[in-house]
């Protein structure tokens, strides 16, 4: 059964940075996108960053492009979220999701289903 695990949330100050890890069980990284999304109180879930299960495509939100990079691990089965430059409103939880579809993890589809229970990062001085 496929899970996803988010970890590496915290809380950090403006300018700062931190590394999300999302640990895959269940299947390897070969069959699925995964993907980072991200949710602050009050507002709606936005997509963050995601990955091709080859590895080989990425996509950025704007409002992320030259601050965060997403990597993966295939060896430990992890992809990674590193955050750059840390804005306050990068404030959210964090959440990783997965897809054998890139294009359902891009865009954030209805049909994405597999999600992991979300770690917090704050960005506060």
């Amino acid at each position: 059964q496929l899970q996803l695990v988010e970890s590496g949330g915290g809380l950090v100050q403006p300018g700062g940075s931190l590394k999300l890890s999302c640990t895959v069980t269940g299947f390897t990284l070969d069959y699925f996108a995964i993907g980072w999304f991200r949710q602050a109180p009050g507002k709606e879930r936005e997509g963050v960053s995601c990955i091709s299960s080859s590895g080989s495509k990425t996509h950025y939100a704007n409002s992320v492009k030259g601050r965060f990079t997403i990597s993966r691990d295939e060896a430990k089965n992890i992809v990674y979220l590193q955050m750059n430059n840390l804005q306050f409103e990068d404030t959210a939880v964090y959440y990783c999701a997965a897809d054998p579809d890139f294009e359902t993890v891009r865009t954030g589809s209805q049909y994405l289903t597999v999600w992991g229970q979300g770690t917090l990062v704050t960005v506060s001085s």
